[in-house]
C-alpha cells in the first residue's frame, strides 16, 4: 500500500508540474502591448503599468516570498539594481502573495523595489504566469522586459533564478543600443 501511494503522489505531483507547464499562445509576445494592470504593492499603493510609461520596465513573476529560488532572484535583482537603473529600467516583482508577505520579504532581503500583491493571480493569468500546484495557485518564474512605449520587447520562460538577472541586463543593454 505504502509504494501504491508513493507511486500515485508522485505521478500527482509529476502531472501537476508537467501539466502546469506554460503555453506560449497564453503569454503575451515580443511586439505586442504589455496586459495593464494596477495593482497593490508591499507599501500599500497601487501600481499601474502606466506608471512606467516612458521607461523600460522588468516584470518578474516568482512563486512564492521567501523561498530559496525565489530569495535567489530577488536578491539577484536587488544586487544589479543599479546596473539596470543605469540602462533606464525599473523592476518589479510579482507573485500571488499578500502585502504584508511582500512587506516582510521586502524588508528581510532589503528590496529597492516595488513587490505587486497579486492575490487573485489576475496580473499573473494576463501575462501567461499563473499555474496551479496541486490546487495552490502559484506564480511561474517568468520575466519581461517591456519597452518604453509598453510593448512586451523580451520573454524569459521557466528562467533560472540566480543568472534572469544578468540575462536581463544583457538584453537590456542590447535593447537600449538598438534604440
Amino acid at each position: 500500500m505504502k509504494t501504491l501511494t508513493r507511486s500515485t503522489l508522485a505521478l500527482a505531483l509529476a502531472g501537476a508540474l508537467l501539466g502546469g507547464a506554460a503555453h506560449a499562445a497564453d503569454m503575451p509576445q515580443v511586439g505586442q502591448p504589455a496586459p495593464s494592470f494596477s495593482v497593490q504593492d508591499q507599501n500599500g499603493k497601487i501600481q499601474h503599468l502606466s506608471d512606467y510609461q516612458g521607461h523600460w520596465l522588468v516584470l518578474y513573476f516568482y512563486p512564492k516570498d521567501e523561498t530559496p529560488g525565489c530569495t535567489t532572484e530577488a536578491c539577484a535583482y536587488r544586487d544589479d539594481i543599479q546596473k539596470i537603473r543605469k540602462l533606464g529600467a525599473s523592476v518589479v516583482g510579482v507573485s500571488i502573495d499578500d502585502a504584508s508577505s511582500h512587506a516582510e520579504f521586502a524588508q528581510h532581503h532589503h528590496l529597492p523595489f516595488p513587490l505587486l500583491a497579486d492575490k487573485d493571480g489576475t496580473v499573473a493569468r494576463l501575462y501567461g504566469s499563473e499555474r496551479n500546484l496541486l490546487g495552490m495557485k502559484i506564480a511561474r518564474r517568468n520575466t519581461f522586459i517591456i519597452n518604453p512605449q509598453g510593448q512586451i520587447a523580451k520573454v524569459y520562460e521557466s528562467v533560472d533564478a540566480a543568472s534572469n538577472p544578468g540575462e536581463v541586463i544583457a538584453d537590456l543593454t542590447a535593447l537600449e543600443s538598438a534604440r
